[in-house]
């Protein structure tokens, strides 16, 4: 990790506690549709704004992505801030716990630097290109399981809108179901992320790639030594199409169980 990036974590963590912060002291209010069955609320564009505006003050040659309200910033750099100011609004709005504030760096395409707050949890989630991945104080690293009979995998949420499929989803799914010990759902790609990270979960699946939800799980998960690729078993990049997120001993047959279920349509 260069100096650069060191330099710029607890500029992140300053922004997480703003995030943390809006998000346990205030109601979600109102809330917006953003198409079938997607929606944002009052609190994700204040968290969004206070975000993006601390990060502007203190960071301002490095541009901005936030979900709700688009890029901002420069792009001269290679660096972009890229959050998801309430990762899990669905679960949010209707009082469960299992959502947080996401906040990664992408150098290009790649996550150098991550934060994850789960504020009604009462944990964060940090890590740095080369630094090691942490929670609060203590260091964490990837589950150490080594067969999928023993694993407990989350799965990405079902894809919502009029062209939604989810066949290969429903067929994962089904695939985990008859081999693996759980299959979780929960709604939040950075819990799930964070979890992966950690060890609490074993794998993490998610058939889709929207940069907000990912970079600061992918940046987290992979200082945390897991194994952090797409469905084809390629380097996970903002790019993508989905994140695959293992423990290292995991890794092969999880991919040999993705080859089973159909190609993306």
């Amino acid at each position: 990790m260069t100096d650069s990036m060191a330099s710029l974590l607890p500029v992140a963590l300053e922004a997480a506690a703003l995030a943390h912060d809006l998000i346990l002291t205030r109601v979600p209010g109102a809330v917006t549709a953003k198409g079938d069955r997607d929606m944002a609320s009052e609190v994700d564009y204040a968290v969004e704004r206070a975000v993006r505006d601390h990060l502007r003050e203190l960071t301002p040659s490095i541009a901005f992505l936030g979900e709700e309200e688009g890029r901002t910033g420069p792009a001269e750099s290679g660096l972009t801030w890229i959050a998801d100011p309430v990762d899990g609004t669905a679960n949010f709005v209707h009082g469960i716990p299992l959502c947080g504030f996401s906040l990664g760096l992408a150098r290009d395409d790649t996550p150098v630097l991550g934060v994850i707050d789960l504020p009604f949890l009462g944990a964060r989630y940090f890590a740095a290109q080369g630094a090691g991945a942490y929670l609060g104080d203590r260091r964490i690293r990837a589950s150490t399981a080594t067969s999928l009979t023993d694993a407990i995998v989350a799965i990405g949420d079902y894809a919502v809108g009029p062209d939604a499929d989810n066949a290969r989803r429903l067929a994962l799914t089904g695939l985990l179901a008859s081999r693996v010990q759980r299959v979780r759902m929960l709604g939040s790609a950075a819990l799930d992320l964070a979890w992966a990270a950690e060890g609490r979960l074993d794998a993490s699946l998610t058939l889709s790639n929207n940069p907000w939800d990912m970079t600061a799980g992918a940046a987290i998960a992979r200082e945390a030594g897991a194994g952090v690729h797409d469905a084809r078993g390629a380097p996970y990049t903002l790019a993508a199409d989905s994140i695959i997120v293992t423990a290292p001993g995991l890794t092969a047959q999880v991919r040999e169980l993705l080859a089973e279920a159909p190609p993306p349509a």
